[in-house]
């Protein structure tokens, strides 16, 4: 999810859920080699367990990378190989590796001979006319072979021309059987299932049959998909509620605005916080048309949770008047 799970969303998810895991963005390994790394890499502590995604295709520069990212903190080690992009594509990585076994072997070897934390793979079930579940096995089974021991396998093909990367989500239908029969021919390997997956009854649902399932867009579109996620799967007391999640981003945004971080580039992960809620569409607007102004403050948030904050209670206040009058006439 290029531009989407930064350092700012992911510390905005964790004070929704404590125990999921999270996945920056794809981050290629010659931007690390050669980049700001502090740019690239810095995460807050609170984000942990958390595991960097990276592109890449070329063996010696992905250890090198990875070595850095460990360096960095990095719970996990995580290589692209599902993006369809045409960008990533000229690259020579994500989805078209799916296509080079062997690079990729070589490529997955190189990285856990570098590092102590794993190192795991996120691909696709095939690419454009190379859709046999014989093959994805196979592909499996050879970077099994090197070591790796998590897969998180979105669970439908990637076309490499004539699809955008959003159609790529969508049109390829999904083949979850396909996932369940990989972990029943593979016990001894941890597989995530991955793709069109919408909320924690559906994750639970897959569940019965794989290791792991993993959200994507459903959760940018609504974090608080991953309400229940600490209590329902992991057991832990935890389940905040969104003015809770809102005013402890006031702190967090404060604190970034004095170091030179911009507020939209907080605040732009913050617009779909209430979601579904009486006051979201207020919400919204209100940080869409303020949020982005040069020089805007915490004050913008403030603002708009004060003005969230007015409106619920002017509900609970017309709800109360009505079950009275309810009462009367009973």
């Amino acid at each position: 999810m290029m531009d989407w799970t930064d350092r700012h969303f992911r510390y905005l998810l964790r004070l929704i859920t404590r125990r999921t895991r999270l996945y920056t963005e794809m981050v290629v390994d010659q931007s690390i080699l050669l980049g700001q790394r502090p740019k690239l890499l810095d995460f807050n502590p609170e984000e942990h367990p958390v595991a960097l995604q990276l592109g890449g295709s070329v063996p010696e520069k992905l250890a090198e990378a990875a070595k850095i990212g460990e360096e960095w903190g990095y719970d996990e080690i995580n290589l692209n190989l599902g993006c369809p992009s045409e960008r990533v594509q000229g690259g020579g990585f994500g989805a078209c590796l799916m296509l080079s076994p062997d690079l990729v072997a070589e490529c997955m070897a190189a990285m856990r001979q570098a590092v102590r934390v794993p190192v795991t793979a996120k691909h696709r079930l095939g690419v454009d006319e190379v859709e046999d579940y014989r093959y994805v096995a196979r592909f499996i089974e050879k970077l099994a072979g090197v070591g790796v021991e998590v897969f998180i396998i979105h669970a439908r093909k990637a076309y490499l021309k004539g699809l955008s990367p959003a159609e790529n989500r969508t049109v390829p239908p999904l083949r979850y059987e396909w996932v369940y029969r990989l972990k029943q021919d593979f016990p001894h390997l941890t597989i995530v299932l991955n793709g069109g997956v919408r909320n924690l009854e559906e994750a639970e649902h897959h569940l019965a049959r794989v290791d792991g399932v993993m959200l994507g867009r459903a959760v940018y579109e609504d974090p608080f998909v991953l309400e229940q996620a600490d209590s329902r799967l992991f057991g832990l007391a935890h389940t905040p509620t969104r003015l809770e999640v809102a005013r402890a981003m006031l702190g967090y945004a404060e604190a970034q605005l004095e170091r030179g971080t911009p507020l939209w580039a907080i605040a732009r992960h913050m617009l779909n916080l209430f979601k579904g809620q009486p006051q979201g569409r207020l919400w919204r607007r209100w940080l869409s048309e303020r949020a982005c102004r040069r020089g805007a403050g915490v004050e913008v948030l403030r603002e708009a949770l004060e003005q969230v904050c007015r409106g619920t209670q002017r509900l609970e206040k017309a709800d109360m008047v009505s079950e009275s009058k309810e009462q009367a006439v009973s």
